[in-house]
């Protein structure tokens, strides 16, 4: 790898760094916000679920945008966004400025960081050297998050508009770092390839809908969430009709086609449901229950970041002798026992008796989330690595809110009373739900150990070798084998 591409690299962990260290940091802050602009509880949430909701509801368009009008162009131009209204949080004096700039934060990332992978994706060959590209990306994405806890901790004791100060500073370095390094890439050719307005506007409010349904389940009765969920999925039936009839679709269907792009997406969705649904119990059961400061719980939770360390060095090592689809089922099952192992929490626990289980947890991350980014990318043509990475960090968002309403949900009906007692009742109940979501996304990743057995044994072959054994179909294949059409609309 040369040293221009390992410069590119560095500015697009920078950047994804950035995203993951902004969304840690707000989490640990947010006592400190409530305090000093005297917020409500529901205010307070959605100070968080705004930023979920322009990052999950845009990042389909936004991989898309970054196809059709430049990845470059596309990344710089919203890395300024983010920048800008990252400085007004900082600046918000009400609750509702608050929500505003974090919404349109989340819009920004929605559109930077599909067009962040899809740069690593076409900018580096398939195979080894994309691989180890993706994976030390991931690496960094994790890293920012783990450090965020603890930056965040720091920062609020100071003044909580650090938190929104600090990712100004650091954009703003990576955006000087991208101007210099990260290469003008030719004007892409969009003959026959207009913008596909009808099927943006409705997958778009579709996932919006769906992530908004999700994220108040537990604040609305049950009457107002099912008919969300369902104008919602009336959105995205309306999707798929547009999709199927227009000559240049926001996404092509066929893509679906491919089992080992489905199976990272729905693994990576249930994934992301029980990482950020445990970690909620987690930091409820020692701030709640045990009177950790924020800062305690942010050291306490930082040995998951061990996966910023083993996604760079040992996961590529891993890849190359079992393959992409046993690394994934094996991080799993792993992330399986860790949820497991803290089932029966006490309250008289030690740390070193969660020590194993976070420990277990951040080894998971490592095996899961880099080989699930490289599935969901390999084989997809050049033109549509926006849409395919955007497809990914969709999944993994609306897993994130699927995750952390769930817990909630279970925990709030579990809950009787606030004693000690009550209190630890409802986290028990609610940890199942990180279990389920692990043990049902490792049954799924195990149908991509049947396709390689498939393909070794010289049946019928398909793009799921790529998840099994880390080869990839040709470039004139989707992702399940089938023959990719000459047009892209097709």
């Amino acid at each position: 790898m040369s040293g221009r591409a390992w410069g590119v690299l560095l500015v697009l962990c920078g950047a994804i760094f950035l995203e993951g260290i902004d969304v840690a940091m707000l989490n640990v802050a947010l006592p400190a916000i409530r305090e000093d602009l005297d917020l409500s509880t529901g205010t307070l949430q959605w100070v968080m679920s705004a930023y979920v909701l322009g990052y999950g509801g845009f990042m389909l368009l936004g991989g898309r945008a970054a196809d059709l009008f430049g990845r470059r162009r596309m990344f710089l131009l919203w890395l300024v966004v983010f920048l800008l209204f990252s400085g007004l949080g900082g600046l918000a004096t009400e609750g509702w400025m608050l929500i505003v700039a974090r919404f349109v934060t989340g819009i920004a990332a929605a559109f930077m960081t599909p067009a962040g992978l899809s740069i690593i994706t076409t900018g580096f060959p398939e195979g080894p050297q994309r691989d180890k590209a993706l994976l030390v990306y991931a690496g960094t994405a994790a890293g920012g998050f783990s450090i965020g806890l603890v930056v965040g901790g720091l920062l609020s004791a100071i003044d909580w508009r650090w938190v929104f100060f600090a990712p100004v500073i650091l954009s703003f370095g990576i955006l000087l770092a991208a101007l210099k390094l990260v290469p003008a890439s030719p004007r892409p050719e969009r003959t026959g390839q207009g913008v596909d307005l009808a099927g943006a506007v409705t997958v778009t409010a579709g996932i919006l809908l769906l992530v908004f349904g999700v994220e108040r389940a537990t604040h609305v009765p049950a009457v107002w969430t099912v008919g969300t969920v369902g104008a919602a999925l009336l959105l995205f039936l309306a999707f798929v009709l547009i999709e199927r009839g227009a000559s240049s679709p926001l996404v092509r269907l066929g893509l679906f086609r491919g089992g080992a792009l489905v199976r990272a997406n729905v693994s990576g969705l249930l994934f992301a449901a029980g990482f950020f649904g445990f970690q909620f119990i987690a930091v409820l059961y020692l701030q709640e229950l045990r009177g950790w400061s924020s800062l305690q719980t942010s050291f306490a939770l930082i040995v998951i970041g061990v996966d910023a360390v083993l996604s760079p060095l040992l996961t590529p090592r891993l890849v190359a002798r079992f393959g992409n689809a046993r690394v994934i089922f094996g991080g799993l099952l792993l992330a399986s026992l860790s949820y497991a192992l803290f089932l029966p929490i006490a309250a008289d626990w030690t740390y070193a008796a969660m020590f194993p289980g976070l420990l277990l947890l951040g080894v998971a991350f490592s095996l899961v989330y880099g080989p699930l980014t490289i599935v969901a990318t390999d084989g997809i043509a050049e033109e549509e690595q926006g849409v395919a990475g955007g497809l990914l960090y969709t999944s993994f968002q609306f897993g994130a809110a699927l995750g952390l309403s769930a817990v909630a949900a279970v925990n709030i009906g579990a809950t009787e009373g606030t004693s000690p007692a009550a209190l630890l009742d409802g986290y028990r109940a609610a940890l199942v739900v990180p279990l389920a979501a692990a043990l049902t996304a490792a049954a799924v990743s195990a149908f991509g150990l049947r396709a390689r057995r498939t393909a070794a044994g010289g049946g019928p072959s398909s793009g799921d070798s790529g998840q099994g054994d880390g080869a990839s179909p040709s470039a004139n294949a989707a992702p399940g084998g089938v023959e990719r059409p000459a047009a892209v609309g097709a």
